[in-house]
């Protein structure tokens, strides 16, 4: 005897999500591509930065003022209030240039 419904595959339909009513978002990190350039922003540039506020904007700026330009990412670690996480959640969103 046969069995027909082991010889029977499941199948995928795929459709387009407006075909099915479906608006998609991307998620929040994926909207936040914006470039930051850390040796002339603005401190109300900087806070567009994850976990970069007004407080810790403005003590880059600061910083910026009076030691002069950030040779690098890293140098952000001098300012007050900014650890290796925050420079690492921003890796990819930090000019020097």
């Amino acid at each position: 005897m046969i069995r027909i419904a082991s010889m029977l595959r499941p199948t995928r339909v795929l459709l387009p999500a407006a075909a099915l009513g479906l608006t998609l978002a991307l998620p929040a990190a994926a909207e936040q591509t914006t470039m930051v350039n850390i040796n002339s922003a603005a401190a109300e540039e900087l806070m567009a930065l994850t976990n970069i506020g007004e407080v810790t904007a403005r003590a880059i700026v600061e910083h910026r003022e009076e030691h002069g330009e950030f040779a690098s990412v890293q140098a952000l670690t001098e300012v007050s209030g900014i650890g290796e996480r925050t420079v690492e959640m921003n890796l990819n969103r930090i000019e020097l240039e």
